[in-house]
């Protein structure tokens, strides 16, 4: 019988990977997955398998430079290149993750109004306030446990996908050999799939995490390679249970709004059809605890990454342990207050949360290429990476994550 201990040793293996995953999964990916099963069946399938191997390379690449530099991923593009590019990068992901800020809160928002009524631009700002007060005064090492916990209630999809009657050789025909039309909204629907999945936040917050949980520890060269090791580990499980509960979201949705004639998800009520057969009259409450959790996750990591990269720039401290009641992180904290109220305040625009979230990661989708490509340069470089340059397999999956992500917004260029 394992002990306790046994069962505890892997978990604690887990950590910035599997919080970047699950945070991946944020009420953009929700909504751009569900509209992608409803609108194209599972006929998108295939793009969850497909990016998987991508993402978790070029999450690799992003946590190996933060953990071998000692330095979050702006402070290397600072020391590697041109000012303007250094602005260039961080302003596209600013733009991307205050965007996709005022996206995630509304839909938080008009969660909440779904349960008890009332108005959703008071959530909206009590969700802003919430997020920022988390992340200034709560102690890291709580901060992070709380993230864990609320990686679950993701589950509550996978949930769906058990109990609704699916012929599984269909899917499994589907996701290897779909069936498509290349028209506009079909390569639309796939930038956003692809840019909701492999995000720019995505990369400076690992990156970020790893320097914060690298602090202080020894850099001998066997003590790096077995932590090299565990970001592999991390990462491949954190994504996984990412594109694990997206997969589960399209093919739920797939499964009973497109097969019922839904073929277009304008409000979170008709995305809260999706969750009825596993919680019939309970749905609209699975729904939006789903919704709450995974923003609630979600909000804080879009809001840290910036702050990391902003505070590297301009050559702040850049730590979720400082402490603002001892005078600490000033600058830091103001980002975060900066980008998470900035995001509350786009809350106001006449904007549709569901047309919103898709846009999001359309525009997340476009700005990741040219800060993939820089990341790329970075962990090829021995003047930044040392002896610990990614190695040939990974350097080849990184660069053909960055040329795929350039593809698919060249794409839309016709249209």
């Amino acid at each position: 019988m394992l002990s306790l201990d046994r069962l505890r040793r892997p978990l604690k293996q887990l950590g910035p990977g599997l919080i970047t995953g699950a945070a991946d999964d944020d009420p953009s990916g929700i909504a751009t997955y569900s509209q992608a099963g409803a609108q194209f069946g599972y006929g998108m399938l295939w793009s969850v398998v497909f990016t998987l191997p991508l993402m978790a390379a070029i999450q690799i690449v992003s946590a190996r430079i933060g953990y071998v530099t000692g330095r979050g991923l702006a402070a290397n593009m600072k020391q590697a290149f041109p000012r303007p590019l250094l602005l260039m990068l961080v302003g596209l992901l600013l733009a991307a993750n205050t965007l996709n800020i005022a996206a995630d809160i509304a839909a938080m928002s008009s969660a909440v109004h779904l349960l008890v009524g009332g108005p959703t631009l008071a959530y909206a700002i009590a969700f802003g306030v919430a997020s920022v007060l988390m992340q200034v005064f709560l102690a890291y090492e709580s901060y992070v446990r709380w993230l864990k916990w609320l990686t679950l209630a993701l589950l509550a999809y996978v949930g769906v996908v058990l109990v609704i009657d699916l012929d599984w050789s269909q899917v499994l025909l589907r996701t290897v050999h779909p069936q498509l039309h290349w028209n506009r909204e079909t390569v639309l629907m796939v930038v956003a799939l692809f840019g909701t999945t492999i995000s720019p936040y995505l990369f400076f917050w690992q990156a970020g995490q790893e320097v914060e949980d690298g602090a202080g520890r020894p850099c001998e060269a066997k003590d790096v390679r077995r932590h090299l090791r565990r970001i592999k580990l991390d990462t491949h499980v954190g994504m996984g249970f990412s594109n694990l509960i997206a997969f589960c979201i399209m093919l739920s949705t797939a499964a009973t709004l497109h097969a019922h004639g839904v073929h277009d998800i304008q409000t979170s009520a008709q995305a809260i059809e999706a969750l009825k057969p596993v919680a019939g009259e309970h749905a609209a409450l699975l729904f939006s605890l789903g919704i709450i959790g995974t923003g609630l996750l979600a909000v804080p990591v879009l809001a840290g990454s910036a702050a990391y990269a902003v505070a590297e720039v301009a050559g702040w401290k850049d730590s979720l342990s400082l402490r603002l009641e001892r005078g600490e992180g000033r600058g830091f904290y103001a980002v975060i207050a900066a980008a998470t109220l900035g995001g509350v305040a786009l809350c106001f625009a006449p904007l549709d949360p569901v047309r919103a979230l898709f846009w999001a990661a359309v525009f997340n989708g476009i700005s990741a290429v040219p800060i993939m490509a820089a990341m790329m340069v970075l962990a090829t470089r021995k003047s930044i990476m040392g002896e610990h340059v990614i190695g040939p397999k990974l350097r080849r999956m990184g660069w053909i994550a960055t040329v795929v992500m350039a593809l698919m917004a060249l794409a839309l260029l016709p249209f």
